[in-house]
């Protein structure tokens, strides 16, 4: 199956357009973002916003955005995630490599495969009140299945204690009908209900209403099973125990920028984490990989 890479612009953002045969796979360089993935004529499964604005400075809605060295509001972070930004300006949620251009370090093609890897050069020191150095890079696979790996190596004297995730936005065809199997006896935080702990999830988690919680004691697996286009988006994991499972529904999708009044319906996000109890304490030296493959599994 043939591989090409090539470089485009969409607005202000350098841009890489990757196609394996009939597939495409969308990346900005700012925040090594994933925009978009579709497999052919299939519909997509990553979602890209339509109403998304390319412009240097701002994440772009929808995609994969790398949220890192925190996840969220830094106050809601472990206090050694807190205790690690040291910045005059009010800590930006999600962290600080989301709007930064990457560099792309590689490209190459082996077989059917694409393989790009970017890095982040701001984290090695030059982070505005983050005065530490971790070697930042994120690698791209694209074959039958989606594989991302962000790879975290302190390069410093000292430990640090990051947060982090893959944002990562799921297309689906109808949200009153997906629902997200592999939670099951897993704990969870609604931040909803005052960041309320709840014991377990009971069964499948299925989308009522606006949803923000965060799963920890996760398994490798889960699966988000979309009958309307009558197929399941399975995600395997490493290096990660928890994930964020997101749905702005009616009324936060009209506050929301970039984002349109009915675009709830469309969406859903499964953000593969280090959260809360699962952050990562880097010691000097010491590297955490957080990967997830992304694969589209028609249903029998």
């Amino acid at each position: 199956m043939p591989v090409d890479i090539q470089r485009i612009e969409m607005n202000q953002l350098a841009c890489w357009r990757v196609r394996r045969g009939e597939d495409e796979l969308l990346i900005a360089e700012q925040g090594a973002q994933i925009l978009s993935y579709r497999q052919g004529d299939a519909p997509p499964i990553i979602w890209l916003s339509e109403d998304a604005a390319f412009e240097q400075g701002q994440s772009v809605r929808g995609g994969v955005p790398v949220c890192w060295p925190w996840f969220g509001d830094l106050a809601r972070n472990p206090q050694e995630v807190q205790a690690s930004y040291h910045g005059e300006q009010p800590a930006p949620f999600h962290g600080l490599v989301r709007a930064l251009p990457w560099q792309l370090r590689e490209q190459r093609g082996e077989g059917d495969t694409a393989i790009l890897e970017f890095h982040c050069p701001q984290a090695l020191g030059a982070l505005p009140g983050w005065p530490h150095r971790v070697e930042l890079t994120l690698q791209i696979r694209l074959a039958d299945e989606l594989e991302l790996s962000l790879s975290s190596r302190n390069v410093s004297t000292q430990a640090v204690t990051i947060s982090q995730a893959l944002h990562s936005y799921f297309a689906v065809g109808d949200i009153h009908q997906v629902r997200v199997e592999g939670l099951a006896g897993c704990p969870y935080i609604d931040t909803l209900l005052d960041w309320q702990q709840r014991q377990q999830q009971n069964g499948d988690l299925a989308f009522n209403g606006e949803t923000d919680r965060i799963y920890l004691q996760l398994p490798t697996t889960l699966r988000l099973v979309d009958p309307a286009w009558k197929r399941s988006i399975q995600l395997t994991t490493r290096g990660s125990r928890s994930a964020v499972l997101w749905n702005p529904w009616i009324d936060k999708a009209k506050r929301l920028s970039s984002f349109a009044d009915d675009a709830w319906q469309r969406m859903a996000c499964i953000e593969t984490a280090n959260v809360l109890d699962d952050a990562v304490v880097l010691q000097p030296g010491q590297q955490h990989l957080l990967g997830v493959s992304v694969t589209a599994i028609p249903a029998r």
